[in-house]
């Protein structure tokens, strides 16, 4: 008589736990112990978008300034490869001392309270550590990689840009556009990398063209948590702009394909570059104000990732270029 309740609460026990099984973590977060698995996710390796985003920028640097100086590819190649490390580690060191910065305001947003640090999975000693080793290993990085200014531009990028970041939603509507020099600092670096020397109306109007291009993306990511934004105080230009948000990012869109047709005339492209780069990326935008509903997070979300997706475009057009311009270089050899 004894055993029957017991049998039947681990018959239940059982049933419970086969009608709720744990989440299979995201890849590549399965591939590592749980104890391990929150220091990943501190730095989105299962979400690659922000790497890409960040990865863009040195690329179109890289290529333009390759095709400007007729860089042999074996060199090219070589500082594809250091600009993705680059990107990596930038990108991980900025979630980093973000979540530290927001740990507090993540844990009253819906989207980020699981995240490592407001869900209380690490603690904000071991996420401090965490942060001097990867700004140990990118200094590193950059010293051995970088030298002269471009070195300086890379370190810029590193600590001071995207350290200060996190504190400008506290205190102002426009942290995205901080956000965008910190984001793109990459072409600048890659520019000097490999030309030698400071072009500026080249990089400005890059720069600029980039930096309209991250306040279209990112105001379209921070839609994502307005109404949670409101409760903790958060600022965002997805709060300011308002009910103008959708002619903001428009108007955002059109100066980014202006401003990177600007920068082509500066730097001499050739036809590709003006038809697959800026044709296609105004193609891809007029489809992303068509599909994307401000309204509804997944949409936001999406489409945000369709961002990393729009750099393949500029980059296609740039490498059509370079390559014709080695193929004519070697014709006259």
């Amino acid at each position: 008589m004894d055993h029957h309740p017991s049998t039947k609460t681990e018959t239940t026990i059982l049933i419970t736990h086969h009608e709720h099984p744990k989440p299979t973590p995201k890849f590549p977060l399965g591939l590592v112990s749980e104890s391990c698995r929150p220091y990943l996710e501190l730095i989105r390796l299962e979400k690659p978008t922000g790497t890409i985003l960040m990865f863009w920028p040195f690329a179109w640097g890289l290529t333009m300034a390759a095709y400007s100086v007729d860089l042999p590819i074996g060199s090219y190649v070589a500082n594809v490869g250091k600009a993705l490390v680059g990107a990596f580690l930038l990108r991980s060191s900025a979630c980093t001392v973000n979540d530290i910065f927001d740990r507090k305001m993540d844990a009253g947003v819906e989207r980020t309270r699981s995240r490592p640090l407001p869900s209380g999975r690490v603690s904000v000693l071991a996420a401090t550590l965490y942060l001097i080793t990867q700004y140990a290993l990118g200094v590193t990085f950059f010293y051995f990689t970088e030298c002269d200014l471009a070195l300086w531009v890379a370190l810029f990028q590193f600590i001071p840009l995207f350290a200060i970041y996190p504190l400008l939603k506290r205190v102002t509507y426009w942290p995205q556009a901080w956000l965008g020099f910190a984001m793109n600092f990459g072409f600048i670096t890659a520019w000097i990398s490999v030309v030698r020397t400071v072009n500026y109306p080249i990089l400005c109007v890059a720069m600029a063209s980039c930096w309209c291009w991250t306040m279209l993306y990112d105001t379209i990511y921070a839609c994502q948590d307005i109404r949670d934004d409101l409760k903790m105080g958060v600022k965002s230009t997805a709060l300011l702009f308002g009910t103008w948000i959708r002619p903001l990012l428009v108007a955002c869109g059109v100066t980014f394909v202006v401003m990177l047709g600007g920068v082509g005339v500066l730097n001499g492209q050739g036809i590709p570059y003006f038809v697959i780069s800026i044709g296609g990326t105004m193609l891809h935008l007029v489809w992303q104000f068509l599909t994307v509903d401000l309204d509804v997070p997944k949409s936001c979300w999406a489409n945000f990732n369709l961002n990393g997706q729009l750099g393949w475009i500029v980059w296609s057009g740039l490498m059509f270029d370079y390559i014709l311009s080695l193929h004519n270089m070697m014709a006259w050899v």
